[in-house]
């Protein structure tokens, strides 16, 4: 095992410092409303239940994406053994409130330990987890330290790292190679990723390219109720779909839908930031431009006479995809780095993207290799591409190919599946 100075200094302060510091982060975040209050002390490793009895695998995903990654995963895995249970931590609000609606029974959502020893160990004490997976790149050494030194055995799931996170960790490397070395095996979305963990010094003979658990998860669920009347509400008009946009993303998308509407004047665009929050200060950028809009937040219908529908709230990405021939997928026209396009993929949709796909840039490679996704670069190019996709034979084309890149890519759950099961039997054998 490589021996880091930096990684010993930090240790040090963890079992020292840290819980100061750690305390004071809390009470900020708590203020700033960022912390569950009545879930505080699951920040300081403290559980609110028993840990169940039996075999325990544990998750540690860093926010809503990661956890919804691995959601298909865990439900295949609790199919698999009925004595299993799984924990799931995460470090978000928004996380835990998704999570406490998708778990399936048997598995937990419980706040991850902040990194300071005491937290940490508290943690370990009381779940005593049989396995533990840490999915993508969120790294925190007492953690992993922690957990290997107790002989758990450790995965790195659905690996991914940006050149920026890349570039971070390369000037403290040897902490890193001390980190990495700890983990059994990683299996790695991309030949990319594979090469920055290389660098930072992760036995490549662990390394698998795998793709990512994304093409693997299941469609994003919706009410059926709310569909079906949604649908009766649009049938007959041409519908195109922003998702997850971001702060100065609205108003590319808006001037878009404007031109767009030159060709289709009835053309909905249904609007869904990224940050339902963002609701209000969206509303008031329209109202200044002068759109006629309505809001799913003020439960409003879509409205004959109002182009655009403001659908800013939480978890019904699967109603708008259904609805919507046509995606464009958020956080790639401003320098975001995109967001998951399996999503609209598994649901029918075409997909439009801009040029900041740097999170998923081998995904959407591939979709466009595939003929399933078209690559817009302003809001002249997007409208452009919606106005040739209200053909219905071109968006249905679009869509058609997209499925048949997710589908080439849908044994990766059963490869994770098959490497999780075989590490918890290895783990149980006296």
């Amino acid at each position: 095992m490589n021996r880091s100075f930096v990684l010993g200094l930090y240790l040090a302060w963890s079992a020292r410092g840290a819980r100061a510091f750690a305390e004071r982060k809390l009470s900020q975040r708590l203020a700033a409303g960022k912390e569950d209050g009545a879930r505080l002390d699951e920040r300081r490793g403290i559980a609110n239940m028993p840990r169940p009895d039996g075999p325990l695998i544990w998750f540690h995903a860093a926010s809503v994406g990661e956890s919804l990654a691995v959601l298909e995963l865990i439900r295949r895995l609790l199919d698999e053994r009925d004595d299993l249970h799984l924990l799931v931590t995460t470090g978000t609000v928004t996380s835990a409130a998704v999570m406490a609606e998708r778990l399936p029974d048997r598995a937990i959502h419980h706040y991850a330990p902040l990194d300071a020893k005491p937290f940490v160990t508290a943690f370990l004490d009381h779940w005593q987890p049989d396995v533990a997976i840490w999915t993508e790149s969120e790294l925190w050494p007492t953690l992993i330290v922690e957990t290997h030194a107790r002989d758990i055995p450790m995965l790195l799931l659905n690996a991914r790292m940006s050149k920026s996170s890349h570039d971070k960790w390369r000037f403290a490397r040897g902490m890193a190679q001390s980190l990495l070395e700890r983990f059994q095996t990683a299996l790695v979305q991309d030949n990319l990723t594979m090469v920055y963990l290389r660098r930072l010094g992760m036995p490549v003979s662990r390394m698998k390219v795998m793709g990512t658990l994304k093409e693997g998860a299941a469609a994003l669920p919706c009410n059926e109720d709310d569909r079906a009347a949604m649908a009766a509400d649009l049938a007959g008009r041409p519908v195109w779909l922003a998702a997850s946009t971001h702060e100065g993303e609205e108003k590319m998308v808006l001037q878009a839908h404007r031109m767009a509407m030159r060709s289709s004047p009835r053309l909905l665009l249904i609007l869904v930031p990224r940050h339902p929050h963002r609701g209000d200060e969206i509303a008031d950028h329209m109202r200044t431009e002068g759109w006629r809009f309505t809001r799913r937040s003020a439960d409003e219908d879509p409205a004959d006479e109002a182009p655009v529908y403001l659908a800013d709230t939480m978890g019904e990405m699967g109603l708008w995809y259904r609805l919507s021939p046509i995606s464009f997928v958020g956080g790639s026209l401003v320098a975001i780095g995109g967001h998951n396009p399996f999503e609209p993929a598994a649901l029918g949709s075409a997909i439009l993207h801009g040029p900041y796909v740097t999170n998923f840039v081998d995904i959407y490679d591939r979709l466009r290799d595939g003929g399933a996704a078209q690559l817009v670069s302003s809001p002249e190019k997007l409208a452009g591409q919606v106005a040739e996709l209200l053909n219905p034979d071109e968006a249905a084309n679009m869509a058609a190919a997209a499925w048949q890149v997710i589908s080439d890519g849908a044994d990766v759950t059963d490869r994770a599946l098959a490497l999780i099961i075989d590490t918890l039997e290895e783990a149980e054998t006296p």
